[in-house]
């Protein structure tokens, strides 16, 4: 009898040991799984997985039952453990010589670490390490018993949750029974780039969902040709006049504007209308006659809501305004397609790109947006009252610059920080009128910032 009762406080702490791990398992295995991954076993008509999506499907129940499971296990885990430990502990204290007060006390705290130690590694840690590694499978093990136990103490969860609740409703937050399946872009976005990163999926797959998510924030504004660069045709241009204009360009579409101004435009022409014209008549026939009405969005308008407008339109283009009414561009199909896949080019498009790699640098289109420069350059440029880097260049220079000016540029983290560990430097190659056409964008180092600044100028010639 006197052997008995230690050898079964030992089973009962090793059970009830395992019973923490059990509602350590299920409690993390729950969590850590998604909607659809639970949907899409039950569908496979498994027992378990039914079992589970039922688990699922009461998430903060069964929480709160893990919750009191572990708690109640822990308790009488604690309660067990540390005298039986002790009883073993103590004899070997008193026979290196400690006093029966010494052996006692030192028996009981050392009862109390290894119980404490053992039930942590093996009842907490060891199943949430599991369970993260493997959230269906250790769930379809842990849901059932879980299940069964929430059931028996259905009466005490429902208390103390609804005492829970309660308390989250003073704090002005509705309770959720289930964990939120959906996600925003932006935490979508993450997904992507995280799984990317780490190898779990292609680098091209992950930049293409990743464009795609954030198409929608993009206004249109930022997905248009910007007027500097459309093409048009005046009103009194004639068939012939149109056909001579695409093959220069290569562009397909055109503004029909009145007098030279794209805030006058009748309509838009496509090439393929010349072929509706005799050829016999193509030299006398007014393209004002062929342009056909196109749609107009605001500047500030969502990509989603502008690519619904484009598509609904025949000639696949829209005229885009901004808030005092004039023309800011126009965004055709090739425009919002090239913002999810990158850039779209055929055998009628000028060489040019918007992003060189030239030595150490970047050389980059003015016209580049702010955003796409960080993507392609690692450039983190602050945010303020520009779009493009273009306009950003022009901001520090607070003139028109000519070909070889050169400026510091700011960056997101503060100048202070570029001093000491060099900064980015930018120069003007060409000039389009008063518009800056190409940049060369390259970091520098702290001596070359120093000798930049030392002039008391951000910006020189050479």
């Amino acid at each position: 009898m006197t052997v008995l009762v230690p050898v079964l406080s030992l089973v009962g702490f090793v059970a009830l040991t395992a019973g923490t791990a059990l509602f350590v398992a299920a409690e993390f295995s729950l969590t850590a799984l998604e909607r659809s991954t639970v949907e899409a076993a039950a569908r496979d008509g498994d027992a378990r997985s039914r079992q589970v999506l039922r688990a699922h499907k009461t998430l903060s129940f069964q929480l709160s039952g893990a919750q009191l499971g572990i708690t109640i296990t822990t308790l009488i885990t604690g309660y067990i453990a540390e005298p039986v430990l002790a009883r073993f502990i103590s004899p070997v204290a008193l026979a290196l010589g400690a006093s029966d007060g010494v052996a006692t006390a030192a028996s009981l705290v050392l009862a109390l670490i290894i119980a404490t130690s053992l039930s942590m590694v093996f009842g907490e840690l060891v199943p949430k390490n599991l369970a993260i590694a493997n959230p269906i499978g250790v769930a379809r093990v842990a849901a059932g018993p879980q299940a069964a136990f929430s059931f028996v103490f259905r009466w005490a969860i429902d208390g103390l949750n609804g005492s829970a609740n309660w308390m989250v409703r003073r704090l002005g937050i509705e309770p959720a029974e289930e964990l939120r399946s959906a996600r925003s872009p932006q935490e979508l976005g993450s997904l992507v780039r995280t799984s990317a990163e780490h190898g779990s999926l292609d680098a091209r797959t992950a930049r293409l969902v990743d464009r795609s998510l954030q198409f929608g924030d993009r206004s249109a504004d930022e997905l248009m040709t910007p007027r500097v660069k459309i093409e048009t045709l005046s009103a009194q241009d004639t068939v012939a006049d149109l056909i001579d204009t695409a093959a220069r360009t290569g562009f397909s579409r055109f503004p029909v504007v009145v007098a030279g101004d794209l805030d006058d435009t009748l309509g838009v022409v496509h090439i393929k209308h010349a072929f509706t014209v005799p050829a016999v008549e193509r030299a006398t026939t007014p393209v004002r006659t062929l342009a056909a009405r196109v749609p107009t969005v605001p500047a500030s308008l969502d990509g989603d809501t502008v690519m619904d407008r484009v598509r609904a339109d025949g000639m696949q283009v829209a005229l885009v305004v901004d808030e005092y009414g004039g023309t800011a561009g126009i965004v055709t199909m090739e425009d919002l397609i090239e913002e999810i896949v990158g850039d779209v080019r055929d055998e009628h498009d000028t060489p040019d790109v918007d992003v060189q790699r030239v030595g150490d640098g970047w050389l980059c289109s003015g016209l580049l947006r702010i955003d796409e420069v960080i993507e392609h350059t690692g450039y983190a440029a602050p945010s303020g009252d520009y779009e493009t880097l273009g306009g950003l260049v022009l901001t520090r220079f607070a003139r028109i610059p000519e070909a070889g000016d050169r400026v510091v540029l700011p960056t997101a983290v503060g100048e202070s920080e570029d001093d000491a560990h060099g900064g980015w430097i930018a120069r003007v190659e060409s000039m389009d009128g008063r518009r800056i056409d190409r940049i060369l964008v390259r970091p520098a180092g702290p001596e070359e910032m120093g000798r930049l600044r030392s002039t008391g100028v951000e910006d020189d010639r050479g």
